[in-house]
């Protein structure tokens, strides 16, 4: 059995969340400098809210093998974001990340200067890319010694470069990677979310099996193509696609629809 997400409502909800997402990240360096307010602590790589502490997954296997040896607490900290998306899948990507938040922005100026929503699809990678580039990150942080993505996760760098900012008063050169990769939307739709981000692979990999999933019914179908065509990531929806590892469970889709016969939804059934 299943139950249902008001369809109406997705696109607001998750316009809600990513602005608190973005928000808290944003205000935490200034309530730790100005106000030493410190109940809100670093950014989404690792945060810590009161006496709660939140690694990223990745971060967290990174500095697992870097150290080569368990710590106790960083399990613990990883336990949440690893629950979150063993059952929600890559809702983080589609929620959450600040990345992607910036793209959705970006979205939303290009239609209102452009009276239409901007979409280059024309460079279409395999989306099996995506499973090459964890195993490669990895193994680029054991050889090198060093937790790669911790430094260069685009995530994370939103969150730091801010830090910097207000503490220092600067900027690092590391942040040309999140110019980086908003830029490369102008080239293929979220193509570093699509193609190469090592955290969207493994949290579809721990999400494989995830319980809110876009379930399609093909009696009410009329394959038009819209939720193909407003998928940030160029699933298709029709084809079963929002049920695969690579949706992040945004919602568009479902939204697009104007059958509905789409459907964000919690699925208690084997599937």
């Amino acid at each position: 059995m299943s139950s249902g997400v008001n369809r109406q409502h997705i696109r607001r909800w998750r316009l809600l969340v990513q602005s608190g997402a973005f928000l808290l990240i944003v205000i935490a360096p200034f309530l730790n400098f100005y106000l030493q307010i410190d109940f809100v602590q670093g950014w989404y790589q690792s945060i810590g809210i009161g006496k709660l502490w939140f690694v990223s997954p990745l971060e967290g296997l990174e500095s697992i093998l870097v150290a080569k040896r368990l710590y106790l607490p960083l399990l613990v900290a990883m336990v949440v974001p690893v629950l979150l998306a063993f059952f929600m899948g890559r809702v983080f990507c589609g929620w959450i990340c600040p990345i992607h938040f910036l793209s959705d922005l970006s979205d939303r100026f290009i239609r209102i200067f452009s009276g239409k929503k901007f979409r280059k699809d024309h460079l279409l990678l395999p989306k099996t890319l995506l499973w090459y580039v964890l195993p490669a990150e990895l193994l680029l942080t054991m050889i090198l010694g060093a937790p790669l993505f911790v430094f260069l996760s685009p995530p994370g760098l939103v969150g730091r470069e801010m830090m910097m900012a207000v503490f220092f008063h600067t900027l690092t050169p590391e942040g040309l990677v999140v110019v980086a990769v908003l830029a490369a939307n102008l080239v293929t739709q979220r193509m570093f979310c699509r193609y190469f981000c090592p955290l969207g692979a493994l949290l579809a990999l721990i999400g494989s099996k995830r319980k809110l999933t876009i379930l399609h019914d093909p009696t009410t179908c009329t394959e038009c193509g819209l939720c193909r065509r407003s998928c940030p990531l160029g699933l298709d929806p029709q084809q079963g696609e929002g049920q695969s590892p690579y949706c992040w469970n945004c919602g568009e889709c479902v939204e697009s629809c104007k059958e509905g016969s789409l459907q964000l939804r919690w699925w208690t059934r084997s599937r």
